[in-house]
């Protein structure tokens, strides 16, 4: 309806299509169909990582630790170490500053939630020897029994890292390096205080018990 030759307003707002609803709608539909793909990219593991520790965190080469199931705020401490060199490896080293900050701490957590695989025990005789010190320790060296700060079940925590199912072969060079400071990230040194007191025997023996626990 025409009235003085104008066209009423209301009549002029409820012809007219909402063009910023279509446009907020459009922008859904668009975040919708990226969003997906962003956060299945941000839940991969880095190929880097992925080489030697596998895309579930489970490294088939026992010298190579799986990352499977430990704390991610332990992971995100051991990256970063490695990338400000307070904790020293030639492998390492260099792959830890490829990787961006900003990815640590999705990537820490991605392996956090994967699940470890049970180890492989090579020696049972030697696995019992181990079993006492991690439970135990040893009382004539003052070495403390290692589930007190890894847990029971070798589950570990934030600070400490879950050795339930690690490489035996990984664990005992582990060991030696804290025994003879190659590796000195250990809070307060705890460990290179307590491998001091122990024997290479204790250390392999040790390795071979907690490569047996299941941590659960």
């Amino acid at each position: 309806m025409i009235q003085n030759g104008r066209t009423p307003t209301g009549s002029l707002r409820q012809s007219r299509p909402d063009h910023r609803k279509s446009f907020l709608k459009l922008m859904l539909v668009f975040l919708a169909s990226v969003s997906v793909p962003l956060a299945v990219q941000a839940a991969a593991p880095n190929p880097l990582c992925a080489g030697c520790h596998n895309e579930d965190g489970n490294s088939a080469v026992p010298e190579f630790p799986k990352l499977a199931g430990l704390d991610p705020a332990y992971i995100t401490k051991q990256i970063m170490d490695f990338k400000k060199y307070k904790r020293v490896s030639e492998i390492m080293g260099p792959m830890a500053t490829q990787i961006p900050d900003a990815e640590i701490e999705a990537l820490a957590a991605y392996y956090s939630k994967q699940k470890r695989t049970p180890g492989e025990v090579t020696d049972v005789n030697l696995a019992a020897q181990g079993r006492l010190i991690f439970e135990d320790g040893i009382v004539a060296s003052a070495v403390p029994a290692c589930s007190g700060c890894h847990g029971d079940k070798g589950e570990g925590t934030d600070k400490f890292p879950r050795l339930a199912g690690q490489h035996a072969a990984y664990l005992n060079t582990q060991m030696s390096n804290f025994r003879n400071i190659v590796r000195n990230n250990d809070a307060r040194g705890v460990m290179r205080a307590i491998t001091l007191r122990m024997t290479e025997q204790e250390m392999k023996a040790v390795s071979e018990y907690i490569t047996s626990i299941k941590g659960e």
